[in-house]
C-alpha cells in the first residue's frame, strides 16, 4: 500500500529531527480535558498525537478525544488496543502486527475484523510491527506476548528486520505504559542497523530528557510519552527540547 498523507508528514518532519508523539489514553482523558492537553502539547512541539489505550476504551470516549485533538491541526492517529479504538475522525492508524504475541489474534486475526470497518472510515494505515520489550506492562499482558528481555535487544532488532521484510515500514518498540525501564538504546542501534529504511518509533518509561537523548542519539525516529504528559508537563517540555537539539 501506497504511503499516505500522515506517513509522507512524518517522514519529511523526520527530516529535521526525531519526533515527538503524544499517547492520550481515551480511558482517562475525555474530550474536553483532550482539548486543553492538545493544545498544550502542540504549544510545546509535539509532532503528532496516538490515541488509544489496552483496556476501558469505548469508541464514543475515542471519538470525542480525537476530535478534541484534530483542532491543534496535528495528525491524530489510531494506537489500536483494539477495535474499540477505530473512529471515523481519525486521520491515520497505526495498523500493528504485535510481532511477539502468542495469540494470532494480535498478529493477524485482529486486522481481519477491522480492515472493512477502516476502509469504510477511509482511515490511512501505516503498517507498523509492533514488539513488546521487557516490561510490557498492560499491552504485554493484553496481547500474550513474549517481551524481549531487556538484556536481549538483538532479539528486538531480529523482529524489526523480519517485519520489514513483511512489508512493515514502521516498527514501535514498546516497553509498556509505566514500566520501570526504557527500551535500551542497543535495541534501537541495532534495529537502525539491520533495517535502516525502518521508520523505529519507541514508547514507555521514557520518563526525562536523558533517557530521551539517549534512544534518539541511538537512532530512534521519534519516541513517545504518556502518564507524564499530566504528571510532570515541565519535563516533558524539556523532553521536547532535547529532540529539537538532536
Amino acid at each position: 500500500m501506497n504511503q499516505g498523507k500522515v506517513e509522507k508528514y512524518l517522514l519529511e518532519r523526520r527530516k529535521e529531527g526525531p519526533l515527538h508523539l503524544s499517547l492520550i489514553d481515551p480511558d482517562k482523558t475525555n474530550g474536553e480535558k483532550a482539548e486543553k492537553i492538545g493544545d498544550m502539547l502542540a504549544s510545546v512541539g509535539t509532532d503528532a498525537f496516538l490515541v488509544g489505550g489496552s483496556t476501558g476504551v469505548c469508541p464514543f470516549e475515542t471519538e470525542q478525544v480525537v476530535r478534541s485533538l484534530k483542532k491543534t491541526g496535528l495528525p491524530v492517529i489510531i494506537f489500536p488496543g483494539g477495535l474499540s479504538n477505530i473512529v471515523p475522525s481519525a486521520d491515520a492508524i497505526l495498523y500493528m502486527s504485535l510481532l511477539n504475541s502468542d495469540d494470532p489474534y494480535f498478529i493477524i486475526g485482529a486486522h481481519i475484523q477491522g480492515c472493512l470497518l477502516i476502509k469504510k472510515y477511509n482511515i490511512e494505515t501505516i503498517p507498523t510491527a509492533y514488539i513488546i520489550v521487557g516490561h510490557g506492562g498492560a499491552a504485554g499482558h493484553v496481547g500474550k506476548a513474549r517481551p524481549v528481555p531487556y538484556e536481549n535487544p538483538e532479539l528486538a532488532a531480529l523482529y524489526v528486520l523480519a517485519g520489514s521484510m513483511l512489508g512493515m515500514r514502521f516498527a514501535y518498540l514498546e516497553a509498556g505504559s509505566g514500566a520501570p525501564y526504557p527500551v535500551p538504546p542497543q535495541a534501537v542501534v541495532l534495529s537502525k542497523k539491520l533495517s535502516p529504511e525502518t521508520f523505529v518509533i519507541v514508547g514507555g518509561g521514557i520518563r526525562d530528557p536523558k533517557t530521551a537523548y539517549e534512544l534518539v542519539k541511538a537512532g530512534a525516529d521519534a519516541i513517545v510519552t504518556g502518564t507524564i504528559i499530566e504528571k510532570d508537563p515541565e519535563a516533558l517540555r524539556e523532553i521536547i527540547k532535547t529532540l529539537s537539539k538532536t
